[in-house]
Parts: structure tokens; C-alpha cells; sequence
């Protein structure tokens, strides 16, 4: 594949910041990230953002089917040309935010791969975990720092970590420099790879109330988590402290220190006594 740099000024397109633009060139990164995957020559693959098609085009030779969803219509007489030949590809055009993905990708099982735009990386991966179908695996280019804290164990847990983790077990599985993209950013990146449960690793009474209970302990950062109950779920202390007993959890503890297990602990205690 052409250089994306030497692409866009062929069809005197300017990355647009606004959209998080950063072209990854490097044809060994590029590699590596496919790589990751660990495709199967029957998989289905969901990428976002492809861009100019830089790793499109080796996802292409190493899966059955390419669905990829480009936000940036400029993109679209590149792409065109560039994918003539191509048929196993499929490019749609719109926001994967406003997707209805059992539209796009069917009752096929499917994976992501992706190099995600760094303004917008949660609310993708919260859109896909959330979505069903649910991927089998993602394997997304992330900033670096939001890819530790996908991965963060109790004492530096966060929303994003167990949102993630109630879905998935995500690793990082490679490094990535600033070097390798243009526009260079101002940040490193990280390939996280996560493997999707089929069912959630903990037992909670319902999803929703689940992250209820996971926001209303975060939504006050650095206080103890009787106190950031309290406030997220409107309840009196007497009734957070209740619930705490009954989940074993240490009222004065933080948010940030609590595991999986006792995020649906609580949960199941907070349904228990009929909220």
C-alpha cells in the first residue's frame, strides 16, 4: 500500500485533528498489530477507522471477510481506488458510535481490529462490549496510558478497568512510538488485546444495576466508598453501611482498591434489599 501521507496530498486531503486523525505508516507496525490478532483465514473482521488502508489491506489476506466503518468521507474516492480489486472488503460509511452492529455484522461471529482514535476510545470500547453481538476478541491501538488503565489491578482500578474487565481479560501485548504516525502525537501507544467472555467472570443479578453501582463508587474520586455510595445512589449512610456489611467490603476502602468480585457483591446486596 501507497504511504498514507503520499495518498492524502494525491487527493489534497489534510488530517482533521478534530477526528483524531493519526496515520499509522509503518508497515512493520502495522504487521505486528494484525499479528496480534490472530486470525483465522475464516474470520470475520470488524476494523474502525481505516483510514488509507494500511492495515485493511493485510487484514484482507488474512480473513475471510473485511468490514470496515470510515467516518471521514474524504477518505472515500482513496479507498475506492485502492480496494478496486479487493473482494472480501466492505467499507461503510458513518460514525461506529451510531452503528447498529447486529445490522452490520449479522449472526457471524466477529473480531475487531483496530487503531482507535485517542478522543474516543472509551465510549468505542464501552459501544462494543455493550453491543450484541459482542466481538470475540478486540485487538485496538489505544494511548498508552489508557491501555494500563484498561488493565489495572485493585488499588488502581477505574470505571474504564472494570467495565473492561467484567467483559473481557485484556493484556497489552505491544508497544507502539509516537515515530510511527502522521500527524506524529504527542503520546506513545499500546495494542491491547482482549479476550471477550462469552458470559461475565462474576455473578450479578443484572448488568445495568451492576454499573450503577460501579459509577455512583467512582463518581467522587479519592473518598472512601461508603461516602461515594452515599451521594452516586442517594441513599442514607445507615443503608450504604448496610449493604457494605452484608458484601464484606470495608466502608473507609476506596473505589479504586475494590476487585470484580465485590463490585457484584454489592451489587447483589443492593438488589437483595429491593432497590
Amino acid at each position: 500500500m501507497t504511504n498514507p501521507r503520499q495518498l492524502l496530498d494525491a487527493y489534497a486531503v489534510q488530517p482533521k485533528k478534530g477526528l483524531g486523525q493519526n496515520f499509522l505508516f509503518d508497515p512493520n507496525t502495522l504487521q505486528k498489530i494484525v499479528d496480534c490478532a490472530r486470525l483465522q483465514k475464516s474470520d470475520t473482521v470488524l476494523e474502525i477507522g481505516p483510514g488509507t488502508g494500511g492495515m485493511t489491506a493485510l487484514l484482507a489476506r488474512q480473513a475471510a471477510q473485511v468490514i470496515a466503518v470510515e467516518l471521514d468521507e474524504r477518505l472515500q474516492p482513496i479507498l475506492a481506488h485502492e480496494f478496486a480489486s479487493y473482494r472480501n472488503v466492505e467499507f461503510y460509511w458513518g460514525d461506529i458510535l451510531e452503528v447498529d452492529l447486529a445490522e452490520l455484522v449479522g449472526n457471524r461471529p466477529y473480531k475487531v481490529v483496530a487503531n482507535l482514535p485517542y478522543y474516543i476510545t472509551s465510549a468505542i470500547l464501552r459501544k462494543l462490549l455493550e453491543s450484541v453481538p459482542r466481538p470475540q476478541t478486540l485487538t485496538v491501538t489505544v494511548q498508552k496510558e489508557v491501555a494500563e488503565r484498561v488493565i489495572a489491578q485493585p488499588d488502581n482500578m477505574s470505571l474504564l478497568s472494570v467495565s473492561v474487565q467484567f467483559y473481557g481479560k485484556p493484556h497489552i501485548v505491544a508497544k507502539v512510538k509516537s515515530a510511527v504516525f502522521w500527524p506524529k502525537p504527542d503520546v506513545d501507544s499500546a495494542v491491547l488485546h482482549i479476550e471477550v467472555y462469552d458470559t461475565p467472570p462474576v455473578d450479578v443479578p443484572d448488568e445495568d444495576t451492576f454499573f450503577k453501582m460501579a459509577r455512583a463508587g467512582f463518581s467522587q474520586k479519592r473518598k472512601q466508598i461508603k461516602n461515594s455510595l452515599a451521594g452516586g445512589l442517594g441513599l442514607s449512610n445507615e443503608v450504604v453501611t448496610t449493604l457494605l456489611n452484608t458484601a464484606r467490603i470495608d466502608g473507609t476502602r476506596r473505589a479504586e482498591t475494590m476487585r470484580l468480585e465485590e463490585w457484584a457483591a454489592l451489587t447483589r446486596a443492593y438488589k437483595n434489599e429491593g432497590y
